[in-house]
Formats: structure tokens, C-alpha cells, sequence
């Protein structure tokens, strides 16, 4: 049997882990691995491939990001592409593929399943947002870099009297500043399933203004939208660049910023913004990564040596089950309100 491996979409610290993961257990049972290069453009055209030997996967386990490099190229958005992945497929003489990625690479590895293509996905997603599972790989070390940067913040923020808003990861989904924010004593949250005005914002700086707390943080995420907040120019709007998938780029919104430079004009507090953006990603993966990561490769392998198809990996519970790949990209996993109000508590 000869299995291919791809990762797409972002990196994500523990995706080597799922690699080695996949590759080692089918070295155990005899099968040939072949790595993909470059997510789905690996697959188009000519196709980019090179066989995995053990020695390729060894010592990565702490290592961050893809050993086999990554793309957000979409097959589905270009005409014949998805032909061409399955051509190649065919061509290359994998038996099987495993793709692992989030919502966005799931959904073309869905898609090749449904027609009958030979697919197993691994859920890989920082911003946590995939449906049945309880985690995908780089949340956990995503969320540790938030909880240390609002921890960092803290000692400055008191120092200067100032208000600090700290920007984070999360397009639909407010996890990872959610969690990172609870977690290193955010001030207030922002996230995208739940809607604030600007109004609140200022109200509440003020309340701890008038308790004597002197500083505020403030966590936001890339993603949320703030009532009142000015609206980018029509020019930035309408220009705005979209990735493969269709997204516009979260970078160029500037939420941090815009929200920081009216709290400053509109309350006098003096205000800084940091946007952790790539720091997120970046990284070797912590152990928690690295063990989930390790136990959805293993059972990535298992589905596919089962003959499992269109099947993906998840966490319920302390187990490793599975669930079809079509009701794990259905629809974004959100947080839930009674998670957003219990973070409200320490307001």
C-alpha cells in the first residue's frame, strides 16, 4: 500500500507530530508514504511529491510548522483542478490520502470523497472551529501564546496606567481569545459570535476607571466586529484582497488598531495595540499538541488500513473516534454563550 500525506491551509504547531504519526504506523505495517508538497497544488498539474523514508520523520515531533510545506490553493475554485488532483492521485499510485488541514482544506478532501477518492482527514485548525471534534492541532499551543502575551502585558499596562488591546487569531470563532483571554485575565473580550458596541466598551473602561483600576486589557479577535467603531474607507473595502477560499484577509482589517486609536480619542486613556498575529502559529507545539496530534495520526493511519474513507479523526471526551468528514466541515464550531458569560465574571 502506498499512503500520501498533505497539509493545508495555515500552519500549525503539531502538525510534524501528526506526520510522523501517520508515517511511522505505516512503516510498521510495510506501506511506502509519500509526501505531498505544498497542500493541494502538490496534487495540480504535474504534481509535487516525494517519497517519506523513517529518517525524514524522525526528530520532528517538536518541531512547528509542516516539514511538508503548506498553500491555501483551492481546487474546487479552479476549473478541472479537482480532475487533476484525482488524476494524479491515480497516476502516483496512492492507495490513500490524508489531509490534514481545517475547514477550508477539509472541504476539498470532502468533496474528492464524495467522489469516491480514497480520503481520511486529520483536523488541523488554531481557531478550533470544526464541527463534532473537541480539538484540532495548534489550539492548544495558539492559546498559550495568548494566555503569556496578556500575562507580559499586565506588568506594562499597570505600570504606564494604560489600556491594552491585544489582537488574536479567530476569522468566525472566538476560541482562541476566548480561552487565551480567560486564561491570562483579559479585562474584556471581544469575539465574533457575540455582538459589542463601541458604547460598552468606553462604559466599561470607565467603571474600572472609577473602582481605581488604572489599566485595562482588552482581548479582540481578529474577526469581531465593533458597533460604532468607523467604518474602513470604501476604498479598503472594496479592494480588499480574498485568499483561494473566498475570505477576505483579517490583516488588512485592522481591528486592534481602528478599536484602539477611538478608545484613546473618545476616552482620553492612553492606548497601545498589539497584534500577535503569526506569533500564534510560530513555534514548537506543546506537549498537549503533541500528543493529540500524535493519537489523531495514529488513528488517521487505522481508518485508512480499515478501508474508512471520507473519514476524519476526533476528540470526544479522553477518546479518539471518528465522524465523516462532511459533518465535520458542515458548518463552524462556535463558542458557546455560556463559555462567553462565564468570562464575563471576571469583567
Amino acid at each position: 500500500m502506498q499512503i500520501g500525506i498533505l497539509t493545508g491551509g495555515g500552519d500549525a504547531p503539531g502538525l510534524n507530530a501528526a506526520i510522523r504519526a501517520v508515517a511511522r504506523s505505516a512503516f510498521a505495517e510495510g506501506a511506502d508514504v509519500l509526501g505531498v508538497r505544498n497542500g493541494w497544488s502538490g496534487l495540480l498539474d504535474a504534481g509535487d511529491v516525494r517519497p517519506l523514508r523513517p529518517e525524514d520523520v524522525s526528530g520532528i515531533l517538536t518541531r512547528g510548522g509542516t516539514i511538508l510545506g503548506t498553500s491555501r490553493a483551492n481546487p474546487l475554485a479552479e476549473a478541472g483542478a479537482m480532475d487533476s488532483v484525482a488524476a494524479n492521485l491515480a497516476r502516483l499510485g496512492i492507495d490513500a490520502l490524508v489531509a490534514m488541514g481545517g475547514d477550508d482544506t477539509l472541504k476539498v478532501a470532502a468533496a474528492l470523497a464524495a467522489r469516491g477518492l480514497p480520503l481520511v482527514g486529520v483536523p488541523k485548525t488554531v481557531d478550533n472551529d470544526l464541527q463534532v471534534t473537541e480539538y484540532c492541532i495548534g489550539f492548544d499551543t495558539a492559546v498559550g501564546v495568548v494566555t503569556e502575551a496578556v500575562d507580559r502585558l499586565h506588568t506594562t499596562a499597570a505600570s504606564h496606567h494604560r489600556v491594552m488591546v491585544v489582537e488574536a487569531m479567530g476569522r468566525d470563532a472566538g476560541w482562541v481569545t476566548l480561552m487565551g483571554g480567560l486564561a491570562g485575565g483579559a479585562d474584556m473580550i471581544v469575539i465574533p459570535e457575540f455582538a459589542v458596541d463601541l458604547g460598552e466598551v468606553i462604559d466599561h473602561l470607565h467603571t474600572r476607571h472609577r473602582q481605581g483600576k488604572t489599566f485595562s486589557i482588552i482581548a479582540v479577535s481578529e474577526g469581531a466586529e465593533v458597533a460604532g467603531l468607523p467604518a474602513l474607507p470604501a476604498s479598503s473595502v472594496s479592494g480588499e484582497p480574498l485568499d483561494a477560499f473566498g475570505h477576505p484577509l483579517l490583516s488588512r482589517r485592522g481591528i486592534g488598531e481602528r478599536l484602539g486609536r477611538q478608545l484613546e480619542a473618545e476616552t482620553g486613556f492612553e492606548t497601545r495595540v498589539t497584534v500577535l498575529g503569526y506569533t500564534q502559529r510560530g513555534g514548537s507545539p506543546t506537549a498537549y499538541d503533541r500528543i493529540w496530534a500524535t493519537r489523531v495520526g495514529v488513528a488517521a493511519y487505522q481508518l485508512v488500513s480499515e478501508g474508512h474513507f471520507g473519514a476524519i479523526p476526533v476528540k470526544r471526551g479522553d477518546q479518539v473516534e471518528s465522524a465523516t468528514l462532511s459533518e465535520v466541515v458542515a458548518h463552524p464550531r462556535l463558542v458557546p454563550e455560556d463559555l462567553y458569560r462565564l468570562a464575563q465574571i471576571f469583567y
